[in-house]
């Protein structure tokens, strides 16, 4: 295995029955780096996860965790931690008194000082002594985060980390992962929140249907091969719209009149010819005082690349069924 990678996955495969949960899944991920899971819902994200925390065993393929193999459930290596599905809390206990029960169950020697050592890097220092049953849905997501921590585990794996975390909690536990990645930890987090990825991830994998259909660096999804409906607000709307109407490889997207005054242009183009747009309003001295995606790059790749995954599978489907029935006609008329 490189020695540079916390993760290496290759033909994972999953079944639950007739069900498919992983079919063929590669994955790397490297020593250090916060890596992004997305898929639409039943694509396989929860099952790939519970694999890493050592919760189930693939039923084909390997998976190495800092090279070690993988081969048996509830046997993961040592420095693997995180949760799936939410952390599991006692509602009764405090939350100091939740992470030395954790603690316990693990056979840790942590000892009181690391305990609040992991509170505070989330934190909850304030309500150490509170019941858990009174927290909030984000109080809990903190809470499971400070239980993963308690170990100082080389290697994070998060279920929708930021779930009910106001802003100033998401921009609190955003500043513990980007530290612990700098440090050397490697993330793998799950999430529907676009655009927490795009803040937190170097790269991201995007399931689908159990399969893989994109793994790589953000930038690979920001392609100038895409177009994207842009938000452009500049100092002389009417001349920007003319301008932008004549540009080559500009559509006007949205009819805007009305809104903030007629202020707002939207116009869906590829990156090169916004940028080549961008440059006739600067020469016009015209101000460009705000230019941004309405759907961000990973958004608009994610809904691209999931629904013709699903479209083929759809088709795949239909084309077995139709296979069926041509061979079952031609039973019959023999």
């Amino acid at each position: 295995m490189d020695s540079h990678l916390a993760i290496r996955a290759r033909g994972i495969t999953k079944c639950f029955g007739d069900v498919v949960a992983l079919d063929g899944v590669d994955l790397d991920v490297a020593q250090g780096q916060i890596h992004g899971l997305v898929g639409p819902n039943g694509a396989g994200k929860t099952t790939l996860l519970g694999l890493l925390l050592g919760l189930a065993v693939a039923d084909s393929g390997t998976l190495e965790v800092f090279g070690t193999p993988v081969r048996r459930a509830f046997e993961a290596p040592g420095g693997v931690a995180g949760f799936v599905d939410g952390p599991g809390l006692y509602p009764s206990l405090t939350a100091r008194q939740n992470l030395a029960a954790l603690a316990a169950l693990r056979g840790d020697d942590t000892r009181s000082a690391g305990i609040d050592d992991a509170l505070g890097q989330v934190g909850l220092t304030d309500v150490a002594d509170d019941r858990t049953r009174g927290f909030s849905l984000g109080m809990r997501q903190r809470l499971g985060l400070a239980a993963a921590l308690l170990g100082k585990p080389r290697l994070l794996v998060l279920d929708e980390p930021s779930n009910g975390l106001d802003p100033a909690g998401k921009k609190h536990v955003h500043g513990v992962l980007t530290r612990l990645a700098r440090e050397g930890t490697s993330v793998v987090l799950s999430s529907h929140r676009m655009d927490d990825l795009e803040a937190l991830c170097s790269e991201v994998t995007i399931l689908a249907t159990g399969r893989i259909v994109f793994s790589g660096p953000l930038g690979k999804l920001a392609t100038d091969s895409r177009e994207l409906d842009y938000r452009l607000l500049t100092s002389d709307p009417e001349r920007a719209r003319r301008l932008a109407a004549d540009a080559p490889g500009i559509r006007l997207a949205d009819d805007t009149a009305g809104r903030q005054g007629g202020e707002v242009l939207v116009v869906r183009a590829l990156v090169a010819a916004l940028d080549d747009l961008v440059a006739r309003l600067v020469h016009e001295g015209i101000a460009l005082r705000e230019l941004s995606p309405l759907v961000s790059p990973l958004e608009a790749a994610f809904l691209a690349l999931t629904e013709q995954r699903m479209t083929d599978a759809r088709q795949q489907m239909t084309d077995a069924r139709q296979q069926m029935t041509d061979a079952q006609q031609q039973e019959t008329g023999r």
